[in-house]
């Protein structure tokens, strides 16, 4: 994607990758950037061997779908974050993955898909001064905090369609939000995932020994740390609210289950009063009562209307209807 030298504060071509490390290296100042995106094995063979990375980083670099952690090899250090992106259509969380060599002199960051681009980054870190004469780490940094940084505004998105979610359980229309509920605790838990792994790390940089990482460095990846639990802090209570959202969602739709069946019985009483009383005379018995009495049918119809009003009121006042 991108790489340059950088010597006292400047961006400069770098035209070969062996010449201009040793370059830097003899000078003692100066440092190379070096961006790939979703690089092959082929692709990464033209860096790893100059720059020495250990083979077990480069296979994990290659294959991707690694969980967010700090490993320090002999001649460098690997480290590898989860940027996040919200997809404002759907509501969904996508993932992707940041790769970071840091080593003497170098810095080789490694995107693997669409979320996390780093050109931003790149040109925050060109246009200050002090982050570029601390040399490789202040990519490490700049990394790491963007991909902070946008978790929070994914905590913000999150919280919004939780309140969002809230009001709705329990307003008086019926909805059924059993699958959005699942689908966002899904998305809270991919924001976890990301988020949670990444807290040591952040504290090795920041209070640990950790080779290529100076001690001026540390207190901004300490302020990287207090911004992260601050996420996780988030998460968590998230996870919790949401399964309390559901439980309230599927307490609310057995209550309007009985409140239904309650209807439905209420109902069905009514109406088994005038079926039971034409079921008694259409019975094709001769000696039956009221047969022969002018006024017998009008009466079956009153009778039938005034047990029928009887059942409603008493329904009614009991709440079933």
């Amino acid at each position: 994607m991108d790489q340059a030298v950088y010597r006292e504060g400047r961006r400069m071509p770098c035209t070969d990758l062996s010449d201009e490390l040793a370059a830097v290296r003899h000078a003692g100042h100066g440092w190379i950037w070096i961006g790939l995106k979703d690089p092959t094995d082929a692709e990464f063979d033209l860096v790893k061997d100059e720059l020495q990375l250990h083979p077990l980083a480069v296979e994990d670099a290659v294959t991707g779908h690694q969980r967010p952690k700090l490993e320090v090899y002999d001649a460098s250090l690997f480290v590898v974050v989860k940027p996040l992106r919200y997809i404002e259509a759907t509501s969904d969380i996508e993932t992707g993955e940041v790769m970071v060599f840091l080593g003497d002199r170098f810095v080789v960051t490694v995107r693997r898909g669409e979320a996390g681009p780093l050109a931003a980054v790149r040109r925050q870190i060109e246009s200050d001064q002090v982050k570029l004469n601390l040399g490789p780490v202040a990519v490490l940094h700049g990394v790491m905090d963007a991909v902070v940084d946008n978790y929070g505004l994914i905590d913000q998105e999150i919280q919004e369609d939780m309140e969002g979610l809230e009001a709705g359980v329990f307003a008086d229309e019926r909805r059924s939000d059993a699958e959005e509920i699942y689908g966002l605790k899904r998305e809270v838990l991919e924001f976890r995932r990301a988020a949670l792994p990444l807290i040591e790390p952040v504290r090795r940089l920041s209070e640990d020994s950790v080779p290529h990482v100076p001690d001026p460095a540390k207190p901004f990846f300490r302020d990287i740390g207090d911004h992260l639990l601050r996420n996780v802090d988030h998460i968590e209570s998230y996870d919790r609210l949401l399964s309390d959202i559901l439980s309230a969602h599927l307490a609310q739709v057995s209550v309007r289950q009985n409140d239904d069946m309650r209807k439905i019985s209420a109902w069905v009483a009514i109406a088994a009063v005038p079926t039971m009383i034409a079921g008694i005379y259409g019975m094709n018995f001769e000696h039956m009562p009221e047969l022969t009495w002018t006024w017998g049918y009008p009466a079956a119809l009153v009778l039938m209307a005034l047990v029928c009003g009887g059942l409603f009121r008493a329904f009614k006042r009991s709440g079933w209807l």
